[in-house]
């Protein structure tokens, strides 16, 4: 039975919204100098869509959080396989509050930044690898 029409246009609208955050990080990485800050942001928000993606499209519902702990949890659940990188994505959690306001002492680094964007990657490459064509953006 083909897959509802609103849920394949919601999965692929989180993933769509994943993609345009990892290339505005790397994009942010081309300013001189660097906005890292942004950028690791950025790498978090995409591994929190990515992964609210792979659960709309397995009908599980999840709260409005950042944490990718509880997400990565939900999703594992699903696919156990998942479980490593997700672990290892997991503490890209501090960066959707980390360095958005004053206060906070300095940046991350340009190297801290692209493993961030790094791991984000891998964390939507992993789930767009789970799903079928028809949700890929």
């Amino acid at each position: 039975m083909p897959a509802d029409r609103g849920l394949i246009d919601e999965t692929k609208a989180w993933l769509t919204r994943a993609m345009m955050d990892i290339a505005t990080g790397r994009f942010e990485l081309t300013a001189v100098p660097p906005f890292t800050a942004d950028a690791v942001f950025h790498a978090q928000q995409a591994a929190e869509k990515a992964m609210k993606g792979y659960l709309t499209w397995n009908g599980r519902t999840f709260r409005k959080t950042h944490s990718l702990v509880e997400l990565g949890e939900a999703c594992t659940a699903i696919d156990p396989s998942l479980e490593l990188l997700l672990r290892r994505a997991a503490p890209l959690t501090q960066y959707a509050w980390k360095y958005r306001y004053p206060g906070e002492p300095g940046q991350p680094s340009v190297l801290e930044t692209e493993d961030a964007l790094g791991t984000s990657q891998e964390v939507l490459a992993a789930i767009l690898a789970r799903l079928p064509g028809a949700v890929q953006p």
